[in-house]
């Protein structure tokens, strides 16, 4: 294939597209691997930061292709990737017991929370109770920007407005609005529309458009967001790069990686907390 064809390709593709042609790329060099993870890794900064350390000390390097969740783990599915690193463990658990991957292991943590405008129309600034919140956005019919994209975040999202008994699909025309994008995108969103928002903290804190919009609700434990990584099984797909994806693994699980990620901040203010324990692989 031509060079000039496949850039081509690649300026053209679709995000569902991104993971295959990353892959494919990845496959002329034996320093590479790919790594399908949510948006929020990116976006956050985390990985402008801690894959350098990474490929200094192995001599891989990692492409990386930000999606969110669901479709990461689809990218993975396929085999389209080497490791998906991720943020949603129901889906994360299903994606090992379908036999797509292996070794998965807890990572690290952060939390997500509610950001609002400042005028706060649903009255929920200050609240630790994020079920209640989610209850006088939509009674207010407050204006919500969610990521509507099947991700660890949309999916967290989800189950908390589940959990308040409200279907957004049927009662939230008007005031409800999903962006179809990731984390940033719909931060921009929201700061435009002056709305509310359900983010990671790591994404919000390297978020600069803010406007008028701040944090509305945070500290309640439905809040908590846990991140797992695992390689993508090779007995299902036979050209993942399982030894580079392994050392991938085991490098963000060492004292080294953990460490790089605890040192990640912005602000002073740390954005993601290592919590692998051996003996956590699933």
């Amino acid at each position: 294939m031509k060079r000039r064809h496949v850039l081509g390709l690649v300026a053209g593709a679709t995000l569902a597209l991104t993971g295959s042609l990353a892959f494919a790329q990845a496959q002329t060099s034996s320093k590479f691997i790919v790594v399908a993870s949510t948006t929020s890794t990116e976006q956050s900064g985390l990985f402008g930061h801690i894959l350098p350390i990474f490929t200094k000390k192995t001599g891989i390097e990692v492409r990386v292709v930000a999606q969110g969740t669901g479709q990461a783990l689809k990218t993975g599915e396929k085999g389209d990737a080497d490791v998906v690193f991720v943020h949603d463990p129901e889906a994360e658990q299903r994606f090992i017991d379908a036999g797509f991957g292996v070794d998965r292991r807890l990572v690290m943590y952060n939390d997500f929370v509610i950001v609002g405008p400042k005028n706060d129309p649903a009255r929920v600034i200050g609240s630790r109770n994020v079920v209640d919140s989610y209850r006088k956005i939509a009674a207010a019919k407050a204006p919500f920007a969610s990521r509507g994209d099947s991700s660890g975040t949309h999916a967290a999202e989800l189950r908390i407005w589940k959990e308040a008994g409200i279907d957004v699909k049927a009662a939230g025309e008007g005031w409800y609005r999903e962006t179809g994008s990731g984390m940033g995108p719909t931060l921009n969103t929201a700061s435009a529309m002056n709305a509310y928002a359900f983010t990671d903290r790591g994404t919000w804190l390297s978020f600069k458009n803010r406007g008028d919009l701040v944090i509305a609700v945070e500290g309640d434990a439905k809040l908590f967001n846990q991140y797992g990584v695992m390689l993508v099984n090779p007995a299902r797909h036979a050209h993942v790069r399982a030894a580079e994806g392994k050392a991938f693994i085991d490098w963000l699980t060492s004292k080294e990686g953990q460490d790089a990620i605890a040192d990640y901040r912005i602000g002073g203010e740390q954005l993601f907390f290592p919590n692998y324990k051996p003996g956590q692989n699933s």
